[in-house]
């Protein structure tokens, strides 16, 4: 299993993977752990019990995030191929799933350029007005406070936005994946970063 870097296409579904592999695994230890002690002691009064115990945090906290990968909403292989042909220039970071305190947001795909910040959903149910003022609330907390942000549910507008946004790109002459790269450790997040920062 390959591991996918966070905002690549794939990245839930790999986590979902990663998740349920790790969780079984630390079940099992336990299990074997505890029934050790059972075999050996004749009794669940021992060291054995104890230390089984203690990997059942661990274990639910891979349970836990097992669960929050399985309810997050990866962006479909059909969209991703139908965004991939308008890319062009363009940074696009894909699954990324937000999280608030009152909802949560499955944004399959999002692209940063020129204080605009243009994204994709999949989710039907998904609040677009919502989901637009809380990334515009976390973005301005590192200073992207001017930046319009627009959620379609739509992808031929999506893409349709996409090759304005890949105009501009030219006329203006900006690297989006050099200004990435450009980014030094411990200095102030670009855009695209906080997008990934406040996802899973």
């Amino acid at each position: 299993m390959r591991r996918v870097a966070k905002g690549n296409f794939g990245y839930i579904e790999y986590n979902r993977k990663f998740a349920a592999v790790r969780t079984v695994i630390a079940l099992a230890i336990c299990l074997i752990i505890f029934f050790t002690g059972l075999i050996i002691y004749k009794s669940n009064k021992s060291a054995f019990s104890i230390i089984a115990a203690i990997g059942c945090l661990p274990t639910g906290l891979s349970a836990v995030n097992l669960v929050m990968y399985l309810r997050a909403h990866p962006c479909s292989k059909k969209a991703y191929d139908i965004i991939e042909a308008h890319r062009n220039g363009l940074l696009i970071r894909y699954d990324l799933e937000m999280t608030s305190y009152d909802e949560n947001y499955g944004i399959a795909a999002a692209t940063v350029l020129d204080k605009n910040v243009v994204c994709y959903t999949e989710d039907n149910t998904l609040d677009t007005v919502n989901c637009e003022k809380h990334i515009k609330n976390q973005i301005s907390q590192s200073g992207y406070s001017n930046y319009t942000v627009k959620v379609f549910k739509d992808i031929n507008a999506f893409c349709s936005r996409l090759d304005q946004l890949e105009q501009i790109r030219v006329t203006k002459k900006i690297d989006p994946q050099a200004i990435e790269d450009a980014w030094v450790p411990g200095t102030v997040e670009t855009c695209a970063l906080v997008l990934l920062s406040i996802s899973l």
